[in-house]
């Protein structure tokens, strides 16, 4: 059997790897890096500012440059369009949108990528095959007649929270991004200035004469048919609805996302919400100097990533929540005074960004809840991250256990967060991201929620946080504690596997679960663990690593893997998650593990880093996923660093919850 790497090989690769990740630290004490989607919000950044007039030629130069850049690279797999996905297949409505980008910039139809681009698009059905938010944009821009969007009028801010539909029944992401397009749909207003084209030449069969428009493979009878159904008649009703109503609607709207704005981090801190938040504001005849248009404006430009290499492009959002508190854990693991004297700044950093005094959508479900949270981005306080919560309250946890005192204030930050995870566990054990109890899983049936993304249901990976972090503050004996253990447990996959609703994907969840089981308890010989580590040694690729894509996620949405399901080529961070996952199962001393360890060795940069092109994050499955550049540089570390001291230990139990 191949023994693991220890001793001066891992000694060094650690120092290495902990040296480039203290680089990247910021004054201040926090960490952020760069968070990049598909082609999908460069491109759209390109059409808000093009309907508004605005053009920056360097900056559309440079966006031009990314791209372009992407098309050639994913080639070989999207054939001449634009995947969700390093290495995935042509998406439509990716495709489309950077495609309409492209033009906008001025890439003459004519040019050779464009015709690749044209026929790949025209090969899967055209721009008519596209998404319900590309539609809409395309609507915008009159590209496709206004009834290719399904209708959410502005009235549903005056539904009781009794009737079927409510905002306060669908996701933060969608609350915040409906919202403000309600008002855009329904006003319908038109580009400032003519762009001079249309996109005809992407539709197989003219935009006006299409009578189908798709919806979600998802979606299931007998809503489906319901709901287009309702869309039908609302499609008619439109010019009806009573202007009172319209106008006392369209308030609630402004008044919404007004109270949400978030400064210069933006409606939801999300480009999406953001946009529509500016679109909202310009068919309500709010002037563009208007301190909220200003202010919107703002927080668009701060998620623009002007790269060294000349390229730009537009993060989703950002991060810096999520990944100090992740690098904090790499470094507690891997211990000493310069690591631990780094993670007390970065904690420090922290605990000044605890939501205390705003009370968020969240208690719409739990009104008698304090709050005490932290959001995933810098600032977005009417929704903290359960997920990002627990994962600081257990760093600076472990920080105190190790180190000594972390003070009052951080004290009281920990008993705060514990109270607020709690409080937000919903029925039957788990947690989902923002919300408690948000299940109302026929909604995402209506044809708005063609990308079947539309609620916040509890999910294993966030409940594995919130289970790590009651276990590591010894509650494993309460009631949320044993609720959740049931929770985790019932919901592992036949093949072993759990499901990864934020991160891609399996592998991704079976490491959130078994971490979080060792954490509460449950014997490494439980059948459950058991499963989980033969299915893990079953994935291991040849070369030792792990990977997977995006497409393990079920085309028809559920958990259940497609049985096409394969593994991916290896990456260093689902590499380290199985890694960790294993050893949380007592395996330190498998040959898993110890080929796992040895394709991190051989794949570390000279720079101490690992390089690492795949998107290994999750925002919707099958719609829109993440690559997080702090991933590569955190996970590996982590587990290395674990690896070194199990060996150390002379243990196979892992005492802490992550």
């Amino acid at each position: 059997m191949a023994e693991a790497p220890r001793g001066k090989i891992l000694d060094t690769a650690i120092a290495n790897a902990r040296e480039a990740l203290l680089s990247h630290q910021n004054a201040d004490g926090h960490w952020v890096f760069e968070l990049e989607a598909d082609a999908t919000i460069p491109a759209e950044y390109v059409m808000l500012q093009r309907f508004f007039g605005k053009r920056d030629e360097a900056r559309e130069a440079a966006i031009r440059r990314y791209l372009r850049r992407l098309q050639e690279q994913e080639a070989p797999t999207a054939q001449g369009g634009w995947p969700l996905f390093h290495d995935g297949a042509l998406d439509i409505s990716c495709s489309v949108k950077a495609y309409f980008a492209l033009r906008l910039i001025g890439d003459a139809p004519d040019a050779a990528h464009m015709v690749r681009a044209r026929d790949a698009i025209l090969a899967k059905g055209g721009a008519a095959r596209s998404n319900v938010f590309t539609r809409g944009t395309l609507a915008l821009f009159g590209m496709v007649p206004w009834r290719a969007v399904p209708v959410i009028p502005p009235e549903i801010m005056l539904l009781p929270s009794w009737f079927p539909f409510h905002i306060g029944k669908i996701s933060y992401w969608a609350r915040t991004v409906v919202v403000p397009l309600t008002v855009v749909n329904a006003r319908r207003p038109k580009p400032l200035e003519p762009i001079g084209f249309d996109l005809r030449e992407l539709f197989v069969q003219p935009p006006e004469e299409v009578r189908e428009w798709p919806g979600g493979a998802h979606q299931q009878e007998p809503w489906a048919t319901l709901f287009r159904a309702l869309d039908w008649a609302l499609q008619r009703a439109q010019r009806l609805f009573p202007r009172t109503h319209r106008a006392r609607a369209e308030a609630a709207c402004e008044g919404f996302v007004t109270e949400r704005l978030n400064g210069e981090d933006g409606l939801g801190a999300i480009y999406p919400a953001m946009a529509n938040a500016i679109w909202m504001y310009h068919c309500l005849g709010v002037p563009d100097t208007d301190p909220r248009v200003v202010t919107a404006w703002a927080a668009i430009e701060k998620l623009v990533c002007e790269r060294t290499d000349g390229e730009v492009y537009v993060q989703p959002c950002l991060s810096p929540i999520w990944d100090t508190a992740l690098a904090s854990h790499a470094l507690l693991e891997v211990g000493g005074e310069e690591a631990a004297s780094s993670v007390k700044r970065g904690l420090d950093w922290l605990v000044e960004r605890e939501i205390t005094d705003v009370v968020g959508d969240w208690a719409w479900q739990r009104p008698d809840l304090a709050p005490g949270g932290w959001a995933f981005q810098y600032a977005n306080a009417h929704y903290p991250d359960v997920d990002d919560t627990a994962v600081v309250a257990l760093a600076m946890d472990r920080y105190r256990r190790e180190h000594g005192p972390i003070g009052e204030q951080m004290d009281a930050s920990v008993t705060r967060a514990r109270n607020w995870v709690v409080g937000m566990q919903s029925k039957g054990g788990g947690w989902g991201a923002f919300d408690a109890d948000n299940n109302y899983h026929y909604l995402n049936n209506i044809p708005f929620a063609d990308h079947g993304a539309l609620l916040d249901p509890p999910t294993v990976d966030v409940t594995g946080r919130c289970l790590a972090m009651l276990a590591q503050l010894e509650e494993n004996g309460t009631k949320p504690a044993r609720e959740a253990v049931d929770y985790v447990l019932a919901e592992q996959e036949a093949d072993g596997a759990w499901y990864g609703r934020w991160g891609v994907n399996y592998v991704y969840g079976t490491w959130s679960a078994l971490t979080a089981l060792n954490a509460a308890g449950v014997s490494h010989q439980h059948p459950s663990m058991r499963r989980a580590v033969a299915w893990l040694e079953g994935r291991q690729n040849a070369d030792g690593g792990w990977g997977e894509d995006g497409d393990t996620y079920p085309g028809k949405g559920g958990t259940r893997p497609d049985e096409l399901s394969r593994p991916g080529v290896s990456t260093s961070s689902q590499t380290a998650w199985a890694l960790l996952a294993l050893m949380a199962a007592g395996e330190v001393d498998s040959a898993a593990v110890a080929r796992g360890a040895r394709w991190l060795l051989e794949h570390q940069n000279a720079e101490g880093e690992w390089d690492e092109d795949d998107y290994t994050g999750t925002g919707f499955p099958r719609v829109f996923y993440l690559r997080y550049h702090g991933y590569r540089r955190i996970f590996p570390l982590w587990a290395l660093a674990r690896l070194r001291n199990l060996q150390n230990g002379n243990s196979r139990t892992v005492s802490v919850g992550l």
